[in-house]
This record gives structure tokens, sequence and C-alpha cells, in this order.
């Protein structure tokens, strides 16, 4: 089952079930999903699709943020709940350690060496880790990893 069809069933069964959280949040994730397609005029693949979904856990996850900055700990509380909703439908995460040998890997594998190789390597690094780790923390580690590449490459030179 495609995970476009695995919204439409789950948003089905929470509608039968009463579920109205899960039946809305499924339904904003459906809506997202649609309103990029007619945008864009094309069907969206799966990695996509979970790109609109990871993009939808980041909205919320910025909002709890805001939320708990502004005192508003029941409204941080919903926005957790749809979180979890909506991270079943993403792939397991990374942990600490698959991600930094990702990363060591994707700077490996494009050979770079400084800072400036930076975008060569989210290029190469971001459809693999795509809604199962933080860009923010994965573009961190890379610029660590090309920090200490480059602190070789010109530690040797001296």
């Amino acid at each position: 089952m495609s995970l476009r069809e695995q919204l439409q069933a789950d948003t089905t069964a929470a509608m039968r079930s009463g579920e109205a959280l899960r039946r809305d949040v499924l339904r904003m994730a459906q809506n997202a999903i649609y309103q990029v397609e007619k945008s864009k005029r094309i069907t969206l693949s799966e990695d996509e699709i979970l790109g609109i979904i990871t993009k939808e856990v980041k909205t919320r996850r910025e909002s709890v943020e805001a939320f708990r900055n502004g005192g508003r700990e029941d409204l941080a509380a919903k926005e957790e709940a749809e979180i979890a909703i909506l991270v079943g439908y993403l792939p397991q995460a990374l942990t600490d350690e698959e991600l930094r040998a990702l990363v060591d890997q994707a700077v490996t594998e494009t050979g770079a060496s400084n800072a400036r190789d930076m975008g060569k390597v989210m290029g190469w690094l971001s459809p693999r880790i795509r809604g199962r780790a933080d860009g923010k923390v994965a573009s961190g580690l890379v610029a660590q990893a090309l920090a200490r590449a480059d602190l070789a490459a010109h530690g040797t030179e001296h």
C-alpha cells in the first residue's frame, strides 16, 4: 500500500472510529500534498510525499517551541499530539551513530575537503536522510566533518 493510500485508509478509519484529532491531522497532511500537486500540476512520488509530511512535522515542532515560549502549554500539547500522529508515517529515525556514519560517507563519496563543499555534501546526503533525521542537525554534523577534513588537509601541508 502506498503512503497516499495509507493516509486515505487511516483517515477513513479515524472518521469511523470518531478520532477527531487523527482525522483532522491526516486531512491536513492530505491537503498539503494536494496543494503542492495542484500548484505544480504533478503527481508526487513517495519521497516527495515523505518530504511534505516531514515539513508538516517540522512546522509543528517550531509551533511547539513558540507556544511554550508564549506560555501556551495547552496548544503546545496539541501540536505534540499532531506530531506523534504524523511521525507514524515517516521512516524510522536514524540514530546519532547512523547519521554520523552517513555524514562521513557523504564527505568521502563527494570528495569534499572544506566548507565550500557543504552544498555538494548536503546534496548527496539529503535524499538519504529525508524524513529520518533533522536537516539542521545533519548540516551541523556536515560542517563539523568538513572542518575536520579541512584541518586534516592543512595540517599535513605545513
